[in-house]
């Protein structure tokens, strides 16, 4: 058993990236080394020592982007938690969890009609609540939303921190698409951090055809041994030729061009233009990235097609158990793409992977404090 700490350990977010109005200079963020008192737990709180915290590019815009946290800083940032309760409920103690990114606040209207993934009372580490975020020794968190791992199948704890955000997003995805067996699926995005996990998920829920459209080629095929029927490369291509070789896939397998739901995960106008163009007669676009850019759209064109556009945020922590359960039975592979590293490394990895965009493996942060 771990021993309960007096005080906190955290890599602090101490100022985001900003930019001189006057001579547009970049003014680099920092991240800092911090210590903490541990708070005093409320009831229905633990204190959970974390075994690892994954880099989600949410976590980049926040340092990078200009994307402003509800939690001024100094703070921690990271929402991809999981760990060992240390301290808090004795019913709780010694048990390995995973931390929802999003955790509601039970009494609202929208927790109260099912719609708790978007609660606008939710608790987000890393970002609405306090301080407290993943890039950390420890964090204080409810008991009411903890995911328990009662046996790991063999992987290390770390490695299951992708559980609580890349993996169940895709998830939500297919709650929010009403994705039903025998559907056909369109991923823009498919080799990114969360796409790669959209693409099995949607095969383990029983669809019929996946699309996957990236850039890499080399990722790409990849791909089709991790969800994927069939790739389609954006290298040197205008929308127009590749909504052609998606219309050509349907011709030549059989299938109609018609009510296929298209999953945007890269949150880049690229992908959403794309998205966009595919979108076609009772087809759905649920838009899982995000991204700080503008689309233009007629949208006459939603009438006329009788389709639909939707939103996804997050996961209901009630989800998390079924996605954790994909996982542990290898329904959902996560190995090939998860890396560890010492959270030490925190300053040169935000670097690292701000600049690749989409780097082949998730990298989880493992504290050596």
């Amino acid at each position: 058993m771990a021993e309960v700490p007096k005080t906190i350990k955290q890599w602090q977010m101490v100022q985001p990236t900003t930019f001189n109005k006057e001579t547009k200079e970049k003014i680099p963020g920092k991240l800092e080394m911090a210590e903490i008192p541990v708070p005093e737990l409320k009831e229905g709180e633990v204190l959970v020592e974390i075994a690892g915290c994954g880099v989600c590019h949410t976590d980049l815009g926040y340092f990078f982007d200009g994307v402003p946290t509800v939690s001024k800083p100094p703070l921690a940032l990271g929402h991809e938690i999981a760990g060992t309760v240390v301290a808090g409920d004795p019913a709780w103690i010694g048990k390995e969890v995973i931390v929802p990114a999003v955790m509601p606040c039970r009494k609202c209207i929208l927790c109260k009609t099912g719609r708790g993934n978007r609660c606008l009372a939710q608790k987000m580490p890393g970002n609405s609540i306090g301080v407290y975020g993943g890039f950390a020794s420890h964090i204080p968190v409810p008991t009411i939303d903890l995911c328990v791992v009662s046996d790991k199948k063999g992987f290390a704890l770390e490695q299951l921190s992708v559980v609580a955000d890349a993996v169940t997003t895709p998830y939500q995805a297919c709650k929010r698409a009403d994705l039903q067996p025998g559907d056909n699926v369109i991923i823009i995005g498919a080799t990114g951090g969360v796409g790669v996990y959209m693409a099995q998920t949607v095969k383990a829920l029983g669809a019929k055809s996946v699309i996957g459209i990236a850039r890499n080629p080399e990722k790409l095929q990849r791909a089709l041994n991790y969800g994927c029927d069939a790739v389609i490369s954006t290298i040197d291509k205008d929308n127009k030729t590749i909504v052609g070789e998606w219309r050509n896939f349907c011709k030549s397998n059989g299938l109609d061009n018609t009510g296929w739901k298209i999953f945007e995960v890269t949150g880049t106008k690229a992908g959403q233009d794309l998205a966009l163009d595919l979108l076609s007669f009772v087809g759905k676009l649920i838009l899982v990235g995000f991204g700080m850019a503008k689309s233009e759209y007629m949208f006459s064109k939603l009438m006329a097609f009788d389709a639909e556009v939707i939103g996804t945020w997050g996961c209901l922590p009630e989800y998390y158990p079924i996605v954790l359960d994909m996982v542990l039975s290898r329904k959902i592979q996560i190995e090939p793409f998860v890396e560890v590293r010492p959270m030490s490394t925190i300053a040169a990895t935000f670097e690292e992977i701000h600049k690749a965009g989409s780097p082949a493996k998730r990298v989880v942060l493992k504290p050596d404090f």
